[in-house]
């Protein structure tokens, strides 16, 4: 087991003030320092001394630090230009670290890996954790495992099983196989957040559970399907896809699903079979 007794606490609520500056609540910006947290977000993502890392959201460099004892590399793209310069003074001890500023969602992950295998771990803005995990998702090359502390209804929310599921779980689900690691108490990080936290480990499938010809069908069909989950999916396929509701009803019945249902009740496998009965529904 790695030893992290060689990492100092950091303390962030000293190191802004430093630096004179603040949390940015508009970056949604809570700074994890829970050093048993920074642990755990470690073991969960198996990291091998071989291993390269990208970390989205370095923040002041407390997560940064436990990842850069554990891997080769650390690559840590971090938007806040601010944050550079209290970055650069926490991690001056680790030469593996490759600061990276700009904004996770508009750079190819291909520019940032040069290893045909990576790992992801960080603790992320809440506020744009969906728009974070379908680019890392669907990025080339994809990640073998990604570790995020995110908040703890959104991680039981794409851990849910068929009855309960969303469009965000399937969108996750699809591509590898979630499950929370730990819970994170609110006194962890600084400034500490109104809601409840969670450590969220997704594995990360060799190929998705749909066939890649078939994820743009998926995906437009789920979306259609959650639209108005409230009414059945002979109703929400019709609106969503812009068909009679004769159309949707008899494509259901080609993959034998009960019109009657509801999005969250379907499998992934039933929606897979959907895609292969809907052929006919239009780019």
């Amino acid at each position: 087991m790695m030893n992290f007794a060689s990492v100092p606490a950091l303390d962030a609520a000293a190191v802004l003030k430093r630096f004179h500056l603040r949390a940015d609540k508009a970056l949604g910006q809570n700074f994890l320092q829970d050093a048993s947290v920074l642990e755990k977000i470690v073991l969960a993502a198996e990291i091998q001394k071989e291993d390269c890392i990208l970390e989205i959201g370095p923040g002041l460099g407390s997560l940064t630090r436990y990842l850069a004892l554990a891997a080769r590399q650390v690559t840590a793209v971090e938007l806040d230009p601010d944050l550079l310069a209290p970055l650069k003074a926490v991690l001056t001890p680790y030469q593996n670290v490759r600061l990276v500023q700009g904004d996770i969602l508009k750079l190819a992950v291909s520019e940032l890996i040069d290893q045909p295998e990576y790992i992801v771990a960080a603790n992320i803005p809440y506020n744009i954790t969906s728009a974070i995990i379908r680019h890392l998702l669907e990025s080339s090359p994809k990640p073998r495992r990604v570790v995020l502390t995110i908040q703890k209804e959104v991680a039981e929310r794409i851990c849910a099983k068929p009855g309960d599921l969303s469009l965000l779980a399937l969108s996750v689900q699809v591509y590898g196989r979630p499950g929370i690691a730990a819970t994170i108490p609110a006194s962890a990080f600084h400034p500490a957040p109104k809601v409840d936290s969670a450590i969220l480990r997704i594995d990360i499938y060799d190929e998705p559970l749909v066939p890649a010809g078939m994820l743009k069908t998926f995906f437009k069909l789920t979306r259609a399907g959650f639209g108005q989950k409230r009414k059945t999916l002979r109703n929400s396929l019709s609106a969503g896809l812009h068909i009679p509701a004769s159309a949707a009803e008899s494509m259901l019945a080609s993959a034998e699903i009960d019109f009657m249902r509801r999005a969250e009740t379907l499998s992934i496998e039933e929606w897979k079979l959907l895609c292969s009965s809907s052929t006919a529904i239009g780019p």
